[in-house]
């Protein structure tokens, strides 16, 4: 038996270990202050320990300020194998963080309580992000009780915030310790792909979200000529907001979707009663373009539509950015992590894996951006952040084998 082949049949004994830590990291809640919660520290604390266990070099908890949060700050792991700092590295960063269960009227059990369902683990946070850090431990953990030596420093990275912009996670770290990282690491971020495991992201769109204010009259409903009705032009605007996709069209078949797309998402409440002309109405629109337009052009034209809908029926219309992360330079697709986990992927898999773009942002940017090339891969189900969110335990494993050929310098 080969010593590769001796990791995999560890890692194939591993399905109960799988449920075991989904369902730990499930009902330790780790929703930020954004989401309503105060942080992620009782899933850290459970993680820290599981890093422990396996004897790091380096095991550091970097504390990110934040006094809304639970100790008045956000909890970063670190821990790294082998000598990290002069070497090249297998980096796999993943996020404690959750989003919070929704209407929990549509889920068929309790989201903080893993349900296991033949091949499926069912829970808030399985996919996004437990499955992102259970292969690769679980991975690195067979390769040691092996006996083997790892054949390139390894580090796990679990970060917070990422569920609501990275300024308390991989952000603030790559601004206070980015000597962590290097150009000639080999940096995966398993936070996205598709139910093949043969999408490797390596590169985004730009992300733009929009606030529109539309401020009229409010008056009693009887009487709509005394008032200028908010939510008609909300209604206008939202439809005259289509022009967006007509003038910036150009597609990019590197992305799926290959378009940029404008969609109308959150919308606030207005007045409580039918009888009653509303006079603010408030609503956002999810924006994410293609690295070939400008982020500025796309805000611009959306002002410039507004300010036709505020003259022609004599509204104010207040338009507001509320995030922006302008895309960065893509990771080459003939970049080394590309090349290793194609190859990874295909020994294990015997699949053929394709460098990507996608329109969902993630973590790998704040990477790009500091000139450090990252990849985005697992293999998923397509299911964060709905109700039911599930994981397949099978594809947890053969994620770990890749990563097991990863550390191994196998593929």
């Amino acid at each position: 038996m080969s010593e590769l082949q001796n990791v995999f049949d560890r890692i194939d004994g591993l399905r109960d270990e799988v449920i075991q830590l989904e369902g730990e990291l499930t009902s330790r809640v780790a929703l930020g202050p954004d989401n309503g919660g105060s942080g992620e520290h009782e899933k850290a604390a459970y993680v820290k320990g599981l890093l422990k266990e396996l004897n790091p070099d380096v095991l550091q908890e970097i504390k990110a300020p934040d006094e809304r949060a639970q100790d008045g700050y956000r909890p970063n792991l670190i821990a790294s194998w082998g000598n990290s700092q002069a070497e090249p590295t297998v980096w796999v960063l993943s996020h404690s963080d959750i989003v919070p269960p929704g209407d929990l009227g549509l889920w068929e059990s309790n989201p903080y309580q893993l349900k296991t369902d033949g091949d499926r683990v069912i829970g808030r946070g399985v996919e996004d992000n437990q499955h992102g850090f259970v292969s690769p431990y679980l991975a690195l953990k067979a390769v040691l009780e092996s006996g083997l030596k790892l054949k390139m420093p390894v580090g796990l990275a679990v970060v917070a915030d990422e569920e609501t912009g990275s300024d308390y996670g991989l952000s603030y770290i790559l601004e206070h310790h980015g000597d962590l990282f290097k150009e000639q690491d080999l940096i995966i971020v398993p936070d996205g792909g598709n139910e093949e495991g043969t999408m490797i992201e390596v590169a985004e769109k730009s992300m733009l979200w929009i606030k529109f204010t539309i401020t009229g009259k409010q008056c009693h409903a009887s009487t709509p000529d005394k008032g200028k009705n908010s939510l008609f032009g909300a209604a206008r605007l939202i439809v005259a907001l289509e022009k967006l996709k007509e003038k910036f069209d150009l597609s990019d078949e590197l992305f799926k979707p290959a378009l940029s797309t404008f969609e109308p998402t959150k919308m606030e409440a207005n007045v409580p009663n039918v009888n009653t002309i509303p006079g603010r109405d408030v609503f956002c629109v999810d924006c994410r373009v293609l690295p070939k337009y400008s982020v500025d052009d796309i805000l611009d034209s959306a002002k410039e539509i507004s300010g036709e809908i505020e003259t022609e029926l004599g509204l104010k219309i207040n338009v507001e950015p509320v995030y922006r992360q302008d895309a960065t330079v893509p990771t080459s697709p003939d970049a080394p992590v590309v090349k290793a986990l194609t190859g990874a992927i295909r020994r294990v898999t015997g699949k053929k894996a394709k460098p990507m773009g996608i329109g969902g942002g993630t973590v790998a940017a704040f990477f790009r951006k500091v000139g450090l090339p990252a990849a985005v891969w697992c293999t998923v189900s397509d299911t964060a952040h709905q109700p039911n969110e599930y994981c397949v335990i099978s594809n947890i494993l053969t994620d770990a084998k890749i990563f097991a050929c990863l550390y191994l310098d196998e593929y």
